[in-house]
């Protein structure tokens, strides 16, 4: 029960700090209005097959620029101050709880803002929801720990995109085979195996960060 207070306060401390630091959801927000807005004044019509490449990459690259700060804006004095308090494992999931609900929004505000500027696509909606939901649990996973991983070198930030975007191929590849079954692209007989697929890859992401984390937050 201490590890789950813990993560609770944790998860309190993240939002307080995000509260104090306004300007960097507001420029997460106006990334991925601006790119909504370039991409409808590029193309005006968008066909259903691109909207769903463009929509992914959008979310791909907007989430990035979110969760690379989970640990790169934090300090080493600060890092060693969190390491004689808390368990590493509640550091670890306090980040990837908050990071989900975090791109979870953020794919939220993606979808409204492609369905404002383009027709919207989507024919089955709960598939497109429990895609974006399981999506958003695979990129925070992904993204979180390769933010711990970068934040101990110096150029952090093009260390995190060499590491995350190999990561993450095999979670995109999923995502758009589903999205394009829930926008009625294609007849995919195979998507209940899809969403095990993605599920399996968001549990065994999850199992390596647990396992690695704590020897990665001695160093």
């Amino acid at each position: 029960m201490q590890i789950v207070q813990e993560i609770l306060f944790l998860l309190q401390k993240e939002l307080l700090l995000e509260w104090r630091q306004k300007y960097a959801i507001g420029g997460i927000l106006l990334y991925v209005v601006s790119t909504v807005f370039i991409v409808f004044m590029a193309t005006l019509v968008i066909a259903p097959p691109v909207w769903n490449i463009l929509f992914w990459i959008i979310v791909l690259f907007a989430s990035v620029n979110a969760v690379a700060k989970s640990f790169v804006q934090e300090n080493s004095n600060r890092q060693l101050y969190y390491y004689t308090l808390a368990n590493p494992l509640a550091i670890i999931c306090s980040k990837i709880i908050y990071n989900i609900v975090l791109l979870f929004l953020l794919t939220i505000l993606t979808y409204g803002a492609m369905t404002i500027v383009a027709e919207n696509p989507v024919k089955d909606a709960t598939i497109f929801w429990a895609a974006l939901f399981l999506g958003s649990i695979g990129f925070s996973i992904t993204f979180t720990f390769i933010s711990a991983i970068a934040s101990k070198a110096d150029n952090s930030a093009t260390l995190m995109a060499i590491l995350s975007f190999p990561l993450v191929i095999p979670i995109l590849g999923t995502l758009m085979k589903i999205s394009r079954s829930a926008l009625a692209l294609e007849q995919d007989t195979s998507l209940n195996q899809d969403f095990m697929v993605l599920g399996a890859i968001d549990l065994i992401l999850f199992g390596l960060v647990i396992i690695l984390f704590p020897f990665l937050w001695k160093d």
